[in-house]
């Protein structure tokens, strides 16, 4: 790649972090409509998870924290309890089906752990409330 192309091509970080963050908190929302309201599809052995459980509380987090992902407001402290839940998610139910996530199904809540956490530190991108508040609040912006 030519200097000029990949400055270009950094040029669009912004946006293309808030294209991560829409699609890993739309994936998120699914998962968390799954264990709430059996939408679209049910939790295994059909149904839904009590909404008074621990697999409750997650489906809560999931929907509810996913669906401020997905519009990007307060992403930075949402992201860092999301990616604390999909650690947890992944030690407790993962890891004691076997070491590997390949082998114990727990790619996702790797992948989403790891994704969370860096949204934390680097923030929604452009695409968002966060930084639709951020330019009002700024002068001149």
């Amino acid at each position: 790649m030519t200097p000029n192309l990949l400055t270009r091509w950094s040029s669009w970080a912004p946006q293309l972090r808030s294209l991560l963050r829409i699609v890993a908190a739309f994936m998120f929302i699914l998962a968390g409509t799954s264990k709430l309201f059996a939408f679209p599809v049910p939790m295994p052995g059909g149904g839904h998870a009590p909404y008074f459980s621990e697999i409750g509380l997650g489906g809560f987090l999931e929907a509810v924290g996913g669906a401020l992902l997905l519009v990007g407001w307060f992403t930075r402290p949402v992201a860092f309890i999301l990616s604390g839940e999909m650690a947890v998610a992944y030690w407790q139910f993962h890891s004691p089906r076997g070491a590997w996530p390949i082998l114990n199904h727990g790619e996702p809540a790797v992948l989403l752990c790891f994704i969370f956490l860096y949204l934390s530190t680097q923030g929604s991108g452009d695409w968002s409330v966060d930084a639709q508040l951020r330019r009002l609040r700024t002068p001149g912006a």
